[in-house]
């Protein structure tokens, strides 16, 4: 087990733009920026998502972030998402090149929540490129309910496809995050460990859920780690936050970056490496 980070450990240095609202920083981080940063917090795993994707890199950009990655002895990994066939097939060929052993993907197709029942036909389509390469393949859970997730994943049927595990999302379905690590730790190849906490309204009529530095939050930390013990796999935690905007972005991009470091700190009782 080793502690990292991801390219959703700094979204708002990264930038982005989801509908007509955007996040737009004067100097984007980049993946080299990320790899500095990794080494800056002193975490030795750096797994890039599809908010920074690798395949726009040129090939010598690209060898040189390999080579920087290994010199500074920082494991990758590789983030996509999406189940078409073709697609997992070029990212897993990214991966290979970058070193990286370990796929994430969120299952969905062109973009829209699947059934879980479509969800094994993919994965089996997948199996003998995951031998070829030597690789794993982990579905992030979020947009379906575990247990659902956990039938598709059995279905497939090889120790080469597991989960993402990431408790807080599953928040969107309705589901107790220690709920959903019960039913996912069988599986889980990869935690994405996000804290967070949730208030009333002051007329209390609802609620508000934010973020939190990793150990912060309303997350049972060796209630967590100690349900873990009970994967099978060698799983990374990769430290993922969720600052709240503040007034302007730079504000908010300099509360990301000291929310990482506190949870770095916070999550060395736990994650020796």
């Amino acid at each position: 087990m080793k502690l990292g980070i991801n390219t959703y450990t700094f979204m708002w240095s990264i930038g982005f733009q989801f509908g007509d609202r955007a996040a737009r920083p004067a100097r984007p981080m980049t993946a080299f920026d990320l790899l500095g940063k990794a080494r800056e917090l002193g975490v030795r795993v750096v797994q890039v998502g599809p908010n920074l994707p690798l395949d726009r890199l040129a090939a010598a950009e690209l060898d040189a972030f390999t080579a920087q990655a290994q010199a500074w002895n920082i494991d990758l990994e590789l983030g996509t998402r999406g189940l078409e066939t073709d697609h997992l097939r070029r990212q897993l060929a990214l991966a290979q090149r970058i070193g990286a052993r370990l796929l994430r993907t969120i299952p969905e197709l062109s973009g829209q929540l699947v059934a879980a029942q479509v969800i094994p036909g993919y994965l089996a389509a997948l199996l003998s490129a995951l031998e070829a390469s030597d690789m794993v393949l982990a579905l992030e859970n979020g947009n379906l309910p575990a247990a659902e997730l956990r039938w598709a994943i059995e279905a497939a049927g090889s120790p080469r496809i597991g989960v993402v595990l990431d408790m807080v999302n599953s928040l969107a379905v309705s589901e107790g995050w220690k709920q959903v690590t019960e039913t996912l730790v069988p599986q889980t190849m990869c935690l994405h460990l996000k804290d967070f906490t949730v208030r009333r309204f002051w007329n209390m009529m609802g609620f508000t859920v934010e973020g939190r530095p990793a150990g912060a939050g309303q997350i049972d930390l060796p209630w967590l780690f100690n349900a873990l013990k009970a994967s099978p796999y060698d799983y990374n935690v990769i430290i993922e936050l969720w600052p709240p905007e503040q007034t302007t972005l730079e504000e908010t991009i300099a509360l990301e970056h000291v929310w990482a470091a506190e949870s770095v700190a916070n999550l060395r009782r736990y994650v020796k490496d």
